[in-house]
């Protein structure tokens, strides 16, 4: 039998990002070579970038896994354009792919690297527990960053995946950008995920999900602006999974889920993060989640739900 995997995250990623470098211009992004030969797209630094590509670097991160869109949405009515988020195959797609996991660093550079090149490095003990590996001869990276990897991060990004430097593709885009905001946005679905994993809720169990979360205005201050991203999903998440096995298990999960069983649960993010010094690793891990929660147990039809959206704190995060 062979080895291949049933889908390669990153050769799926790779089309996408294909797509995006071909309509560059139109969505105000830059495509450079780096001196190592890897492709660098600019989503948002140099290149202004926008909603749209966002969208699309979403896509991309997920490994060609999930359809990300923008509508409106009445539930948040004050901040009305949302980005929905859906994946038949979740755990691959969230936590194999999207997942902010890699950590990549060279002097002063520092970056979390997401996308599907992290299937191919293997660097992450989460994916013994998802059971996947990628086989590629491509690698497609996404950073939340201002500038690109120097080309010592590219080597190693290249000598970790098994591919060639001229097969990788790096794309970044700071959290301040609309691209870069977008993209965090979008995660609604994965910090589902995560915290489900954090949880020990069996992975293989979820086999579809969906979530939504209103796009956050952009800020010019770092902190800021990773504030209200993660506010969107803390206060404005809605995710829905689709869980196999007793319904017990899946009114649990619901339960447990939403944001507000933090403890640090009722401030502003920004606030939250400067309460602690700036010490991310700081901050109660249960409180990356969604605001709501609907858990659906498809061996019986019964939904459990849980959790609520909070305006105010949206509204005091936003204004």
């Amino acid at each position: 039998m062979s080895n291949e995997p049933a889908f390669s995250v990153n050769r799926r990623a790779e089309a996408l990002a294909r797509a995006l470098r071909g309509e560059a211009a139109a969505l105000n992004v830059g495509v450079a070579r780096g001196s190592l030969g890897e492709t660098l797209i600019d989503a948002g630094a140099k290149h202004r970038g926008g909603v749209s590509a966002g969208l699309r670097l979403a896509e991309i991160c997920m490994g060609g896994l999930g359809h990300v869109s923008l509508g409106p949405n009445a539930a948040t009515p004050r901040w009305p354009w949302t980005i929905a988020v859906a994946s038949s195959q979740p755990v691959v797609a969230c936590l194999g792919s999207q997942y902010a996991g890699w950590n990549l660093s060279h002097g002063k550079f520092f970056a979390l690297g997401s996308g599907p090149a992290r299937a191919l490095a293997q660097k992450e003990k989460i994916f013994e527990d998802i059971g996947y590996r990628d086989t590629s001869d491509c690698a497609t990276l996404v950073i939340e960053s201002g500038r690109p990897p120097p080309p010592e991060v590219i080597e190693k990004v290249a000598n970790d995946c098994r591919v060639a430097p001229s097969a990788v593709t790096v794309i970044y885009a700071p959290t301040q950008s609309l691209a870069g905001g977008a993209q965090v946005v979008a995660r609604v679905l994965e910090v589902a995920l995560h915290k489900a994993h954090e949880l020990k809720f069996p992975l293989e169990r979820i086999v579809d999900g969906m979530g939504s979360a209103p796009l956050s205005p952009p800020h010019p201050d770092f902190v800021t602006a990773m504030g209200r991203t993660n506010d969107a999903i803390i206060y404005g998440g809605m995710v829905q999974l689709f869980v196999t096995g007793p319904e017990a298990d899946a009114k649990s999960l619901a339960e447990s889920l939403p944001s507000r069983t933090s403890r640090d649960f009722g401030a502003p993010f920004a606030e939250i993060f400067k309460r602690f010094r700036g010490d991310f690793y700081a901050i109660d891990p249960m409180l990356f989640s969604p605001a709501e929660i609907v858990v659906t147990a498809i061996d019986s039809g019964a939904s459990f739900r849980a959790g609520m959206l909070h305006h105010d704190l949206l509204d005091a995060s936003f204004d």
